[in-house]
């Protein structure tokens, strides 16, 4: 309201029969919604772009606000990993199937990380503490028990199975990035590289030329297949 008489007067002249209309009550502010703010800004801008304060222009408040709720950029980050791993589908530990398992759920861990470019890097930076993604922890751990790993192959192979999937959708969402950029042209797409490979000099890099199309054959999703697979292999020959 206006802060004088002929103000006011003059503001209830351009209006006279409106009843004044309160001001719209602000959603209070709450720990999902800051995941919600804090994926929306990974989604459209990136992992780079995700700061307090983008969180806080995402929901139109100030940063004492958003303290309020979590404790600082680390906690943000396992929230919003908790969220993405409270979306996988966790199976029952089958011994006769312990590798389809952990294939399915490192896929699931995989796709998710890809659906917001850069995520991963706070699956790499973050403590796991979140309930949910000490579920997903508890569900690897026990199929990898179930498949007769010794305990402790099995802990240090799941820290490794996951530091592998968090890398791969790191280096995909980079190179995504890459296609995208008009600065990043220089990015070759496959036959180029094979041709470049291939004209390399033969007396200092026989075998790249010989191998070119060896070297950049296949999909992203063929190799990290192919990886997790060596991985579990390995963890096979410690049961």
């Amino acid at each position: 309201m206006a802060s004088d008489p002929l103000a006011r007067r003059a503001a209830r002249h351009l209006h006279p029969d409106a009843p004044a209309q309160p001001k719209p009550r602000r959603a209070p502010l709450t720990v999902d919604r800051i995941i919600d703010a804090a994926l929306h800004v990974v989604e459209t801008q990136g992992y780079d772009a995700l700061t307090v304060r983008s969180i806080t222009a995402e929901l139109g408040t100030s940063p004492s606000s958003l303290y309020a709720h979590v404790v600082n950029k680390a906690d943000i980050d396992d929230l919003i990993v908790g969220r993405l791993f409270a979306q996988l589908v966790l199976p029952e530990p089958d011994p006769d199937h312990w590798r389809d398992q952990l294939r399915d759920v490192y896929a699931q861990i995989r796709d998710q990380y890809l659906r917001y470019p850069g995520i991963s890097r706070a699956a790499l930076a973050a403590v796991p503490t979140n309930l949910e993604t000490v579920r997903v922890g508890e569900a690897i751990l026990a199929i990898l028990l179930a498949g007769g790993i010794e305990p402790q192959a099995a802990a240090w192979g799941m820290d490794s199975l996951s530091l592998y999937v968090a890398a791969y959708a790191l280096e995909l969402s980079m190179v995504r990035a890459r296609q995208t950029d008009e600065d990043q042209a220089w990015v070759l797409n496959r036959d180029e590289l094979v041709h470049r490979l291939e004209s390399l000099p033969a007396d200092r890099f026989p075998h790249t030329r010989t191998h070119a199309a060896a070297l950049t054959s296949g999909t992203g999703h063929q190799r990290f297949d192919f990886t997790l697979g060596l991985m579990l292999d390995s963890l096979a020959r410690k049961s």
